[in-house]
């Protein structure tokens, strides 16, 4: 080994000694600045100017933030029990980091969410949080926000953009303006552990209001000394970013990155195709939602081509189907077959022998071209917010884009388990982390069941949040004595320690592109339109809701009549009315009134967003009843039962 060599490696061993001994995560950043100063840190294309820093300007611009903060008044108050809080409303851009690490950096907890957000659910992040600062992404924001801060502890007000602040009574700076002040203004120390509060990170409550969910810095460090098992990118490769940033998953990640020294690029849904060719990614995390656009977008282009050429494509993707499997099948990675006997692998072996040549030419005339339309330098792609359709499993695979399937919750910073490149179990959620435990349990008897057997999924490990700001009975709720935190979710546990979640033990419904629904509060508006009855939302790891509607007969016969109609269900045997033409529940009619219905309720309700709308419905003739085990004794809808019911119907509904 050469002396420059063993210098090299005697550097890393010595950053990953002082990784381990960080108490707060703003410390990583002295660390990274003096291994990558040069390297570029952010780069955003598509801001105006473009906007690229290196590790070092991005540090210096952090320290600046942080100390204009303080010179602002941003001071830890030992007689607090918490930290100040400052609040984060901005999207993706590097000024977002800047600001974000800056305020840890000056002692504070920052509360994070989105600009698009509905401007209720701010004001209330603001009020349950009692920020006594805010940041924003523009002077649009905080126009939408002003008119509620009047009652609130918020003592001025940062622009990210560097807009000119309208004459107010309201103490309002731009982001130049704060560095500038920075540079003016020396830094204080403050003394932060790994139990100190970091952020507040709110979600949906069932409720319909969020719970802020309070993460320490040892909860974040976790996840940036843990993600190495999985995967270690090396300075300087290029990381494509497309998640909101404010998201628990993208934000943990991209600390993470940022330690190994790569270079992140932001990208957005107009752009993310191009991107993906002329900045060649090696990595890059997203929803399912995403993966489900490529795979869209390249079986369009193969149905634009000649009939004998779709047909040759087919063909190799049929052998390739084939091929991956008996490949899985010789390596135990079969989620049907774990653990096939010695002569099933054998088996599998001749097949994957016999189709090699076949998958081979198909890579070579196509899936290259595939990937080289994703830049061609990807080596894994990390999935969450949702489980992964198996078509896209195997879509992926067949092409050679390797992702990386993972499970999280924001209370568990995110991410508890993920796929290993040594071991992608395809349709499971992986193998825990580091120091991470997980226990299947009884979801009455809360009593460990054995392997193999399904349950309810408590986990517990460093990156368990600190528990629900200002709501100590939802925490008692979700963390037990032991700190085991109950997730919510059923799943089971192989031998091997892969998690497989098969279902949600809570109502929460998770979409393709990672937004949680609670279904309660939207249920409850759609039950104010006289033609509903019973409705049980549906569409988890769908791009949009669904619903199961059991419709107030009475009500709608009553309308029926009076568009000279007769609703006719099945079992009616009386004449039809004279004057009136008969209808049934599929009727165009009746299927544009209770679209009609809907809508109209969905966005009626206060704090609505866009993924709350419902797409696809189904009339159903039998109520939810305790009889036919659709109702508790309660009367509360039996979830899991009526999925199970019409399992046939919501398949379809979502075909």
């Amino acid at each position: 080994m050469t002396r420059s060599a063993a210098s090299v490696i005697s550097s890393d061993v010595t950053a990953e000694t002082k990784y381990n001994q960080v108490r707060s995560l703003p410390e990583l950043w002295s660390i990274v600045c003096q291994r990558f100063a040069t390297i570029t840190a952010l780069h955003d294309p598509h801001s105006k100017p473009e906007v690229k820093l290196t590790y070092a300007e991005l540090y210096q611009q952090i320290e600046q933030f942080a100390a204009g903060l303080q010179a602002l008044g941003i001071w830890v108050n030992p007689d607090e029990p918490f930290p100040p809080r400052v609040a984060l409303f901005a999207d993706n851009s590097p000024r977002w980091l800047v600001a974000d690490q800056g305020i840890m950096r000056a002692g504070a907890i920052d509360a994070v969410r989105g600009s698009q957000a509905d401007v209720e659910e701010l004001l209330f992040i603001l009020r349950d949080s009692g920020a006594i600062a805010l940041i924003v992404a523009d002077l649009e924001l905080f126009k939408k926000l002003r008119a509620g801060l009047g009652d609130l502890p918020v003592q001025f007000v940062v622009l990210l953009s560097d807009e000119t602040p309208p004459e107010e009574s309201l103490k309002i700076l731009t982001f130049s303006q704060l560095l500038e002040l920075g540079a003016n203004f020396t830094l204080q120390p403050v003394n932060q552990t790994r139990e100190t509060l970091a952020t507040l990170m709110y979600t949906s409550g069932t409720s319909g209001m969020p719970k802020g969910v309070m993460l320490s810095h040892g909860n974040l460090i976790s996840q940036v000394l843990a993600c190495p098992t999985v995967v270690t990118p090396q300075p300087g490769e290029r990381i494509l970013s497309i998640l909101p940033i404010w998201h628990c998953y993208e934000r943990t990640f991209e600390y993470f990155i940022f330690a190994r020294g790569c270079t992140q690029i932001y990208t957005n849904i107009r752009h993310v195709k191009k991107d993906l060719k002329d900045y060649k990614p090696n990595y890059m995390v997203a929803v399912p939602r995403l993966w489900e656009s490529i795979y869209e977008g390249v079986q369009k282009q193969f149905r634009e081509q000649p009939e004998n050429k779709q047909k040759l494509v087919n063909f190799f993707f049929k052998m390739s189907q084939r091929y991956i499997e008996a490949r899985r099948t010789m390596q135990g990675l079969s989620l049907k077959n774990l653990n096939p006997p010695p002569l099933e692998r054998v088996w599998a072996a001749v097949q994957m022998a016999a189709l090699a040549p076949v998958h081979q030419l198909g890579d070579r005339l196509v899936y290259q071209q595939i990937r080289a339309g994703m830049g061609g330098e990807i080596k894994y792609v990390v999935s969450g917010g949702g489980s992964i359709a198996d078509h896209l499993e195997d879509f992926f695979e067949i092409i050679a884009i390797e992702i990386l399937g993972g499970y999280g919750l924001t209370e568990t910073s995110p991410i508890t388990n993920v796929r290993r490149p040594n071991r992608n179990l395809r349709g499971a959620d992986g193998q825990p982390l580091p120091d991470t435990e997980i226990r299947i349990v009884d979801p009455e008897t809360r009593q460990p069941l054995p392997t193999g057997k399904q349950g309810l999924v408590l986990i517990r490990g460093p990156q368990i949040m600190q528990g629900y700001y200002n709501n100590p009975t939802a925490t008692a709720k979700a963390i037990d004595p032991e700190g085991w935190f109950d997730s919510g979710d059923l799943g089971v546990v192989t031998e091997q320690d892969d998690l497989i979640i098969t279902g949600r033990a809570k109502d929460t419904i998770v979409l393709t592109n990672g937004e949680n629904i609670e279904p309660q509060p939207i249920e409850d508006v759609c039950l104010r339109s006289v033609y509903i009855d019973q409705i049980m939302l549906v569409g988890q790891d769908q791009r949009s809701l669904g619903a199961l509607i059991v419709p107030n007969g009475e009500a709608l016969q009553k309308w029926a009549t009076s568009q000279n109609l007769y609703l006719r269900l099945p079992d009616d045997e009386k004449p039809t009315p004279s004057g009136t033409q008969d209808i049934d529940l599929d009727s165009k009619v009746i299927q544009d009134l209770f679209r009609q219905e809907l809508t109209r309720e969905v966005k009626n309700r206060p704090g609505y967003r866009a993924d709350d709308r419902i797409g696809a419905f189904c009339l159903l003739l039998e109520p939810f009843t305790i009889e036919n085990g659709m109702l508790t004794q309660t009367l509360k809808i039996r979830r899991t039962v009526v999925t199970d019911r019409y399992r046939d119907m919501i398949d379809k509904m979502f075909a």
